[in-house]
């Protein structure tokens, strides 16, 4: 069996389907990475499943060795700058493989954790004038948690975050995104939930698709900045549905996929 070489030091429950977890390496050092990046998570299939769990599918099942490590790529929600923890930022899938175990971990518990972190869904090729909106749905906000907790807000654009979910107690770090709205002048944030009507008090904020707050001219009223295709970078993460309809979108406005090859588009996209 792979070596077990990460401690979970803290989990936070967001919501009943959603967890911050904390590891922390032991006997390595964490490599560089940058803002963006994701690594490899793991656990024995023998590893226990959460109380909240399904059925597992009957093709994840099949000839299951019960000392495999059962692997998953998860984003990177902690600083690039921070040497002595990761952060991540996962969602439970039910009848999952690996999500299940996970969400069974409790502090002091020991998981795989990959030496390799990878992935292109950085900033580093944008230009530091070109204003930013990070558009997520659910955990496809842990990227740019990262690249604000390292130096995205350093920028002199503006950087717009749109984080949509079900409802308000899905929302992930909205008390962190909140204050760092009221002490960051270029950084704007914009929560919206689609279903208000099942909200405990009354929701205040945005209930909008992503399209449609950036057809209805709400990311540009907020923000105070005209966004187009000459000064505004995109960037999408999370569901493919999501990422599918603003593509388009965004295409009608001049936007385009962004190509490493040719250094050209605006559109940058992690699909979860």
């Amino acid at each position: 069996m792979e070596n077990l070489n990460g401690i979970i030091t803290q989990v936070t429950q967001i919501s009943p389907n959603m967890k911050v977890f904390k590891v922390v390496p032991d006997g390595w050092e964490l490599p560089d990475f940058k803002p963006g990046q994701f690594v490899g998570l793991g656990l024995p299939a023998s590893s226990k499943r959460c109380c909240e769990a399904t059925e597992e599918y009957e093709k994840d099942k099949t000839d299951l060795d019960p000392d495999k490590i059962i692997k998953r790529a998860y984003s990177i929600a902690s600083s690039s700058t921070s040497k002595n923890h990761l952060e991540f930022y996962i969602t439970l899938i039910h009848s999952g493989e690996l999500t299940p175990r996970l969400f069974a971990l409790e502090i002091g518990d020991r998981l795989w954790v990959g030496t390799k972190f990878t992935g292109t869904f950085t900033l580093d090729e944008v230009d530091e004038n070109q204003h930013l909106i990070l558009l997520g749905t659910g955990t496809g906000l842990a990227p740019y948690m990262s690249m604000l907790r390292t130096d995205a807000l350093h920028r002199k654009g503006k950087v717009i975050v749109v984080h949509g979910a079900a409802n308000s107690w899905d929302l992930g770090y909205s008390s962190e995104l909140s204050l760092l709205q009221n002490m960051a002048p270029n950084f704007v944030y914009i929560p919206t939930v689609l279903h208000p009507e099942k909200e405990v008090t009354s929701w205040k904020g945005e209930t909008s698709y992503f399209q449609d707050l950036w057809k209805n001219g709400t990311l540009e009223t907020t923000s105070g900045v005209s966004l187009n295709a000459g000064n505004t970078h995109v960037f999408l993460c999370g569901n493919p549905r999501m990422i599918n309809t603003m593509v388009e979108v965004l295409g009608e406005k001049g936007f385009a996929e962004y190509s490493r090859k040719t250094k050209e588009g605006q559109i940058h996209i992690e699909k979860y």
